[in-house]
């Protein structure tokens, strides 16, 4: 079988991994007289890494984080944040323990940062994300008590049936996440804001 039409199988077999190091992998097995078997050995390997490193890719996209933050890029020695702490919940133990974890700080401390740093070291170690802040969070959660099709902000639902609370709700929701859209407001203004009108 002739190189192209093995690249092609390789393609059409969705071996994307395999596909990109077959030319290294062969003219390193050619080079050093490699067994068979070391050969797909090889190949094998670089499919598995392939795979892990687009699961991960896509595991952060639909996490849907704000920011590409990582844990060393946080100035440690300038706040009074625990790093031994932080790193400890980068490595995920508290997952397998079904704790929770909450951040609480003024604007400005790192919370998001660190949220971020800690959620995409999980993910890399092959844990699910997803990045909510608190308004999205309420948003998402009060949206599960509306009928289906939901509620558009401003539409008032039969009293008989939800009453003015929903209208509230979406209400709420929407005045929040146009607080949200500028920048000059910080978590706690909003979070104020809607804690204020729910």
């Amino acid at each position: 079988m002739e190189r192209s039409q093995v690249l092609d199988v390789m393609g059409q077999l969705k071996l994307y991994g395999m596909k990109a190091a077959y030319d290294e992998i062969i003219a390193t097995a050619v080079k050093r007289q490699h067994e068979p078997q070391k050969i797909v050995g090889d190949l094998l390997n670089a499919e598995i890494s392939e795979k892990q490193a687009r699961s991960i890719k896509y595991q952060l996209t639909i996490a849907k984080l704000p920011l590409a933050k990582e844990i060393d890029e946080f100035g440690f020695e300038e706040t009074p944040v625990n790093e031994t702490l932080v790193r400890d919940l980068a490595g995920g133990g508290f997952l397998e323990q079904q704790r929770n974890v909450v951040l609480i700080g003024g604007t400005g401390t790192g919370k998001s940062h660190l949220a971020v740093g800690i959620a995409r070291a999980c993910i890399r170690s092959g844990k699910r994300g997803r990045f909510f802040n608190v308004v999205d969070l309420v948003c998402q959660r009060r949206s599960k008590n509306r009928p289906r099709g939901g509620v558009k902000p401003g539409q008032r639902l039969g009293a008989e049936r939800h009453g003015a609370r929903a209208h509230r709700i979406a209400g709420a929701c929407h005045g929040a996440l146009a607080r949200r859209a500028n920048p000059a407001t910080g978590d706690q203004v909003v979070a104020s804001a809607l804690r204020a009108r729910l």
